[in-house]
């Protein structure tokens, strides 16, 4: 990490911090990959080395909605392109395109794996666009000028990046003399909802999408605000009963201790923190963290719910006292440490970019309720306002995501003109409560699994993998080929037509 993002980020965590203890608020990483794999088996390599994907930068302009002087200054968009398998011009043979989200586009090309998996099927090319304000597509010429402050940051949004993917695949449609090729848009999470939202925007484009762990319904009220942690909850206590209890308990433990002389002093010692904690949220959060980092990614055939209520289980067996069963259950998580860094969860690079769009457009009101084995936080707009406002002098829209988007009246507004979009989720992904569960029409579909986590099937495919996921991601090329063949039929009768 650089020391503008070890500034910034530190910047982050102090001012945002300060707003915590009333609103306790934060919304659970929408990446889509875990990013930070504590306790899981090595990694198996990319199939695509880096000898094959290829490296572009597109000269892209900064606001593509105005008309000042200003907006039209441009930086420099990264990109990648896998040519090894693509048919040809020639034979239309289809672009894929992986939208990038709110992270380094060199993650997204050592997890995701469905482009290249299926790439020698369909003879596709393969391409990879970054968003802006992540990883190198950074405008003002530096992050530190791009993060300075609203001013700068207010081209960051989800229709100037959509804008971005337009403008790249047209290019790229033209340049490779692709006019006729047709354009499958992939992504997942945030990634995955810009994926379905470009779909309706700029459907003469995108012949199709594919929209893995979106939750479009997680604004403005569709969903129930306690959705999210809902799932986390049932996660664990399908997992492990016993495992469940504990941790609904431990909260209270947790405030019983901190109440006493020393009681700080004593759970620092307990979870062998890294610095003496100053408050308890400090230690709440960063369970809270790993609970819902593991529901959100339980993936096979490590599953990291059962590696934390493992731990818990162990040392309940043990008659150890219920914070002890808590820190065996981060020790079984996160591995045997030294210590423990209570924000390791609040130090992503992206940590600044992230909350600024949460703090403008993507405004998901998530809480919990007392139903859940966590403390109950509900969301609380209001709250949520002065925190952004003390962050970076902006309101939050709360309801432009669904003013621009939609999202109210789903089935009956999009059943007769949308068409060509795959809702895929797995159930056991807390943002699945977001997500679109049903089938909306013929052609916008909804596939999900039961046992699936968060953008699972957008993931690299393993011998591994258990036959429901891979029955997940043979229905989803199945319509994808359904999308692709129609398309062929729809372009040898245009082409037979006596031209307008």
């Amino acid at each position: 990490m650089s020391s503008i993002q070890i500034l910034l980020s530190v910047f982050f965590l102090i001012i945002f911090s300060s707003c915590l203890p009333t609103t306790q608020y934060k919304i659970p990483k929408l990446g889509a990959f875990q990013k930070n794999i504590h306790r899981t088996e090595p990694q198996t390599s990319s199939k695509s080395s880096s000898k094959d994907l290829v490296t572009f930068y597109y000269t892209q302009t900064l606001d593509h909605f105005n008309y000042k002087p200003e907006s039209y200054t441009t930086f420099r968009q990264r990109y990648v392109i896998d040519f090894r398998y693509w048919g040809g011009a020639n034979t239309s043979a289809p672009l894929f395109v992986f939208f990038g989200a709110e992270e380094d586009l060199d993650d997204d090309l050592d997890a995701i794996g469905f482009l290249s998996d299926n790439a020698p099927h369909f003879k596709a090319l393969l391409i990879y666009i970054e968003h802006r304000y992540y990883g190198k597509s950074i405008p003002f010429g530096s992050r530190k000028e791009a993060l300075k402050n609203a001013e700068t940051l207010g081209y960051l949004n989800s229709a100037q990046a959509m804008a971005d993917y337009a403008a790249v695949i047209m290019h790229l449609k033209k340049k490779y003399s692709a006019k006729n090729s047709p354009v499958i848009v992939i992504g997942g999470s945030y990634g995955g909802m810009l994926t379905s939202w470009f779909r309706l925007k700029y459907p003469h484009i995108a012949l199709g999408a594919l929209a893995s762990s979106a939750p479009i319904l997680y604004f403005d009220d569709i969903s129930p605000q306690e959705g999210y942690y809902s799932i986390v909850t049932k996660d664990f206590k399908e997992t492990s009963e016993s495992c469940y209890n504990t941790i609904r308990k431990s909260w209270g433990e947790i405030e019983k201790i901190s109440s006493k002389p020393n009681g700080l002093s004593i759970l620092s010692k307990k979870f062998k923190t890294c610095y003496p904690l100053n408050r308890t949220f400090e230690l709440e959060d960063f369970l809270d963290s790993i609970y819902c980092e593991a529901a959100q990614y339980d993936y096979p055939p490590e599953f990291p719910v059962s590696i934390v209520c493992g731990g818990i289980n162990k040392a309940s067996a043990a008659r150890t006292d219920i914070l002890d069963r808590i820190f065996a259950g981060v020790v079984a998580y996160m591995g045997n440490r030294s210590c423990y860094d209570m924000n390791e969860f609040n130090y992503p690079d992206t940590v600044y970019e992230w909350r600024w769009q949460t703090c403008s457009e993507i405004v998901m009101p998530i809480g919990h309720e007392s139903n859940s084995m966590f403390p109950p936080a509900p969301f609380n707009l209001n709250n949520y306002i002065k925190d952004c406002k003390s962050l970076f002098g902006v309101l939050p829209q709360p309801h432009w995501i669904t003013t621009y988007y939609g999202g109210h009246d789903l089935k009956l507004i999009l059943h007769r003109f949308a068409s060509n979009i795959i809702f895929s989720n797995g159930l056991r992904d807390p943002y699945s409560s977001g997500g679109v569960l049903n089938n909306i029409s013929d052609s916008i579909v909804a596939v999900s699994t039961v046992n699936g986590s968060h953008c699972l099937d957008i993931q690299r495919a393993s011998p591994r993998d258990p036959h429901w996921l891979v029955m997940q991601r043979k229905i989803e090329v199945k319509i994808i080929e359904g999308w692709i063949s129609k398309y062929y039929t729809d372009l040898l009768e245009v082409k037979d037509q006596t031209p307008f």
